[in-house]
């Protein structure tokens, strides 16, 4: 065989083993990579880590990776990295991302129903909110059923306190004192419920409500009662008072696909994780609230105002016109979750 002949061979037969060795290093990357995408959940979340439901999201993230031994990976991607709030819903139900945090009423535009949270003095106090959204509760199974319609799994809620009312000058403590004042809202319903007290309601992110009372846009609003500490609200409002009148909740959803895509003994440990995540915050937020009220009192400036019981009556009367209004929204689910809320009052 003539050298020219014998080095041409040579080339060939190394070019031939240089592209088996590639394709074999890539099959070797490419399966471990593809088995573990397919146990990887990936949590769109709005908040940072620092705050309390990111605090949740983590303590999710480290029973699943315990109890699978690692099998199963949480990838957290905090402060809206990956969706806004508004884009959660979607995105799961999509499949666009594994799992995702929104705030429940961000499922209002498709079931209106969602928003009986926000029907004002629904519920007295946390520990009947803890009940109406218990795993079980007839009003958590019918908000859950609905919103597994939309291609989303709800794996647990998460609670995010209760709203209070913020007033400068002087407090508000009837309907009356409502009376042609701008205040803040954060949803339809509660806007409505501004409307029946003579008020004008506007509609913003608690993100711009500081600069909003700092500059009068509004003379009052709605807030939960830890934004009165975490967003500095004390320092341009005079008043904090002890409305309770809605509650604030989040939902942890799951891609139904994704879910079902799961062993049973995976689906056990997922779901038994957020079971516990979801009662140890909600015993934690209640605590919250009342330090945060303790907190209020003694280190600024606000004056913290209870209702009295009479008082506390003539908001629940100048609410039932939006009951009705929220059932005329959501129809018969609406008016079934209405009775329900009643029986735990």
């Amino acid at each position: 065989m003539t050298g020219p002949i014998l080095a041409a061979r040579l080339r060939a037969g190394m070019k031939t083993t240089a592209l088996a060795l590639a394709i074999g290093a890539m099959a070797a990357f490419a399966t471990p990579d593809a088995a573990e995408a397919a146990k990887t959940l990936r949590i769109t979340l709005q908040l940072p880590l620092k705050n309390i439901l990111g605090q949740n999201h983590l303590a999710f993230k480290e029973i699943v990776e315990r109890e699978s031994n690692g099998e199963i990976k949480v990838e957290i991607y905090d402060s809206a990295q990956l969706y806004k709030d508004k884009e959660v819903p979607q995105a799961v139900a999509s499949g666009a991302v594994e799992m995702g945090s929104a705030s429940l009423t961000r499922f209002a535009g498709t079931i209106p129903a969602v928003d009986l949270m926000f029907v004002p003095f629904t519920f007295n106090d946390n520990a009947s909110i803890a009940k109406a959204t218990a795993p079980g509760h007839p009003i958590r199974e019918a908000l859950d059923a609905e919103i597994l319609k939309t291609g989303a799994r709800v794996l647990w809620w998460q609670a995010f306190g209760l709203s209070v009312m913020l007033s400068k000058d002087e407090p508000i403590v009837t309907p009356a004192d409502m009376k042609d004042k701008k205040v803040r809202v954060f949803g339809k319903i509660l806007g409505e419920f501004v409307r029946q007290t003579g008020a004008a309601p506007t509609l913003m992110s608690g993100s711009e409500q500081f600069l909003a009372y700092q500059r009068g846009t509004v003379d009052a609003g709605m807030t939960g009662v830890t934004a009165v500490k975490s967003r500095k609200l004390h320092e341009v409002m005079d008043y904090t008072i002890l409305t309770n009148h809605a509650g604030l909740e989040f939902v942890v959803l799951i891609n139904e696909d994704v879910w079902q895509d799961f062993s049973d003994q995976e689906r056990a440990i997922i779901g038994g994780a957020a079971r516990t995540v979801e009662q140890e915050l909600r015993q934690k937020y209640a605590k919250i609230h009342e330090d945060t009220i303790a907190w209020i009192k003694a280190e600024t400036d606000m004056k913290v105002v209870d209702l009295t019981d009479a008082q506390r009556a003539q908001w629940r009367e100048a609410a039932q016109p939006v009951i009705d209004f929220y059932i005329e929204q959501s129809g018969p689910l609406g008016e079934k979750l209405i009775s329900e809320a009643r029986k735990l009052q």
